[in-house]
């Protein structure tokens, strides 16, 4: 079976110790074996182990500060074999490793994404387990953990990888896993094993974990609020942490309702450890501090969320709005600036367009021109006074010809877009097209941009059943613009 390696990391000493048990497995040689120096200062040598045939395989790659999904991507995007194992740098793997990797990836068929392996925590048999010994050991039956599994590249090509928008190893190997899930592809669980030792940690080790609240809240925006049962996660202590904290910010009025919630979070981490000094008084002290930690960062997850999915789609060059019954409140003969009145909800819509850097434009038909019904002079009045109430327009172009003149800028014509789309200096496809009818649906479509219809009580049933994407109003419209669902 022909397979790579990739392993991330940050020069731990137990990497030596993970490519020495690799080395000694029984089992196929993987092609290459990816060692990704994640590391932002490399002021010494990796320590790699006794490698023997394995040695000449060892390809090392530099990330500087990637983080771990970034230095995955960067190992098996390196990597041409069909299947890509993933090795965090503190396990261990068994004697038969290579071998039963080999038979897992042999028994996946064509709907297999990828395959996990089994890990294992050795925990102290002569006493209770710590805190942290507990929190480690709970790798046992976490699912789609990257410590151990295997991935076909053709399916992380085809999801671009893990998502380097988590910067910590914490929620970027289940957000894989539903990226997958969601293009109906399965991950098995395999028959292999690794190791996977507690590693030293100080005392505040559990507050410090606390950062990971941030990746809930991407986690949330981009899988929804049911991702935890997707995912196979329980759901924590968050809401709890959340009461604490409303708790311990009122302390003046409810310190004793916070010291309880306190003590109660502390005892429950207590009563199945050790219960001496030392990890008493570590329990107390960070179960004070965990919950302030958790809401912290999940705020700044919260805070730091917009911009971060703003990464995720392009924003247009301009935006061009119909006038009558998208911007302006049709009225029949409009003549009088002073009967112009904005949709609701326009101007603030139009401010945030013009906030995010986008140039607004108006597109409008006005055969009241060409008929005799209104002057040029007139037309130009209220457009002024349009621009009073809306703000500045990047530009405002007019078909003022009859109905009948079969003109190539009456929409559903393209004419006005692309005139729009040269004045502001885009490319018409960089353009979004927001009207009630469909012949502005139509129009943009004929000149290659995107549209939204806003429908008011003109707007026929067929042309809301074929409209591409459908708003309630124009402030909705611009949401889906910014959010990238234009």
């Amino acid at each position: 079976m022909n397979y790579d390696v990739v392993i991330p990391t940050i020069g731990r000493p137990s990497l030596g110790q993970l490519l020495t048990s690799l080395a000694r497995a029984d089992g196929p040689l993987p092609g290459r074996v990816f060692v990704v120096d994640d590391r932002r200062e490399r002021s010494s040598d990796l320590r790699l182990g006794e490698l023997g045939e394995l040695g000449e395989r060892i390809r090392i790659v530099a990330a500087a500060g990637a983080g771990p999904a970034g230095a995955r991507n960067r190992g098996w995007r390196r990597s041409q074999a069909p299947w890509i194992a993933f090795l965090d740098d503190d396990v261990v793997v068994e004697a038969a490793w290579r071998r039963k990797l080999a038979a897992d990836l042999q028994a996946c068929d064509e709907a297999t994404a990828g395959t996990q392996g089994r890990v294992r925590v050795p925990l102290p048999t002569d006493r209770r387990p710590t805190d942290w010994e507990r929190n480690v050991g709970a790798l046992e039956r976490s699912r789609w953990i990257t410590a151990d599994c295997a991935y076909r590249r053709a399916d992380l090509r085809a999801v671009d990888g893990f998502d380097e928008r988590f910067p910590r190893a914490y929620r970027e190997d289940a957000e894989l896993a539903l990226r997958l899930f969601a293009r109906g592809r399965m991950i098995a669980v395999g028959t292999r094993c690794s190791e996977h030792p507690v590693r030293g940690a100080g005392p505040w080790i559990s507050v410090r974990l606390q950062a990971g609240n941030a990746d809930d809240a991407l986690m949330e925006a981009l899988h929804g609020r049911a991702w935890r049962q997707c995912a196979g996660i329980p759901r924590g202590r968050f809401r709890h942490h959340v009461t604490t904290v409303a708790f311990g910010c009122a302390a003046l009025g409810c310190a004793t309702a916070w010291l309880l919630a306190t003590l109660r979070f502390a005892w429950e981490r207590i009563a199945p450890g050790p219960r001496d000094a030392r990890e008493i008084a570590t329990m107390l002290a960070t179960s004070a501090a965990i919950p302030f930690a958790a809401v912290y960062h999940r705020a700044r997850g919260r805070a730091r969320l917009w911009r971060t999915l703003r990464r995720t789609h392009r924003l247009p060059c301009a935006v061009l709005f119909d006038r009558d019954g998208t911007l302006v409140v049709d009225e029949p003969d409009l003549r009088e600036p002073a009967h112009v009145r904005l949709m609701p909800g326009a101007r603030a819509a139009l401010d945030r367009l013009r906030d995010a850097g986008i140039a607004v434009g108006i597109v409008t038909n006005q055969p009241a021109v060409g008929e005799g019904r209104l002057t040029p002079h007139e037309l130009s009045a209220l457009h002024g006074r349009l621009t009073e109430l809306g703000g500045p327009f990047a530009t405002i172009q007019s078909c003022t010809h009859p109905a009948a003149a079969g003109c190539g800028c009456r929409k559903p014509q393209p004419g006005l877009i692309l005139a729009a789309a040269s004045t502001v200096g885009c490319d018409p496809r960089d353009c979004i097209v927001v009207g009630d009818i469909g012949s502005d649906v139509a129009a943009a479509a004929a000149a290659g941009a995107r549209a939204i219809l806003v429908p008011t009580p003109l707007t026929l049933p067929a042309e809301l059943a074929q409209a591409p994407l459908v708003a309630r109003d124009v402030g909705q419209a611009v949401t889906c613009i910014l959010d990238g669902r234009a």
